[in-house]
């Protein structure tokens, strides 16, 4: 079963301060760059994997979309995603990824932001994702970049002339990570670029855009903080068609 730590009382008091908790797709930086990878909603059926607080399935709601299915582990998330409200055009159900299971090609787009890296079995995932989209169905996807989850300890350190390095250890040793983030023990699924890549590839899927994100000039003007991340991507972004 997928790990379900957003239900611990810790992890989720803490994740629920994170700007992209708190101000939604908005404060989330890479959205621009994901959203643009996204087709035309309008009359569309959706179903996001990893729904959390449902900031997702609420925007794709208003771009018209005619459903949108989400689904979360997590009981905590989908509580706060239902008293958000939507309507009834979005349902929200408990659902291990892990054993993802999905009705054949009813959704015209797949959608997950930051969740598939705590799946073991990802390619069971994406085939089951492959099966549940029509014909020319997207899918489009962000996890945290496999530099970002194959770091050595502590993290950054100062490189030559001063500038700050992440190290990588290991990074074509695939398998689970243990990481300290919100909580202790939290496991994620560290997998190369070329696995994410060919995991599509062997499900069936076209590969149509790849993004390693990372800050622009304007938003490291707007948040200085983030200027960190030009030093290694966070995210990979992958849109993918069936």
């Amino acid at each position: 079963m997928t790990q379900n730590i957003y239900d611990d009382d810790g992890f989720f008091a803490g994740y629920s301060r994170l700007p992209r908790s708190v101000e939604g797709l908005d404060g989330a930086p890479e959205w621009p760059v994901l959203r643009a990878m996204l087709p035309d909603l309008r009359g569309r059926r959706v179903v996001d994997l990893g729904c959390g607080f449902g900031w997702f399935c609420r925007w794709a709601l208003q771009q018209g979309a005619a459903y949108v299915l989400g689904l979360d582990v997590s009981e905590k998330m989908l509580a706060r995603a239902r008293a958000d409200g939507g309507g009834a055009a979005i349902g929200y159900r408990r659902a291990d990824m892990e054993r993802l299971e999905l009705p054949e090609a009813p959704f015209d787009l797949a959608y997950s932001s930051l969740a598939l890296h705590y799946l073991e079995h990802l390619d069971r995932a994406m085939a089951a994702v492959h099966r549940a989209l029509v014909p020319g169905g997207r899918f489009v996807f962000s996890v945290e970049h496999p530099i970002f989850t194959a770091p050595a300890a502590p993290g950054w350190v100062a490189g030559e002339g001063g500038r700050k390095t992440w190290p990588v250890d290991r990074y074509l040793d695939e398998g689970p990570r243990s990481t300290n983030w919100l909580a202790e023990g939290v496991i994620k699924h560290h997998r190369t670029v070329a696995t994410y890549l060919n995991l599509l590839i062997k499900s069936g899927f076209t590969i149509l855009r790849i993004e390693e994100w990372g800050p622009t000039p304007e938003q490291i003007a707007a948040q200085p903080a983030w200027a960190d991340e030009v030093e290694r991507p966070p995210f990979l972004l992958v849109a993918a068609t069936r």
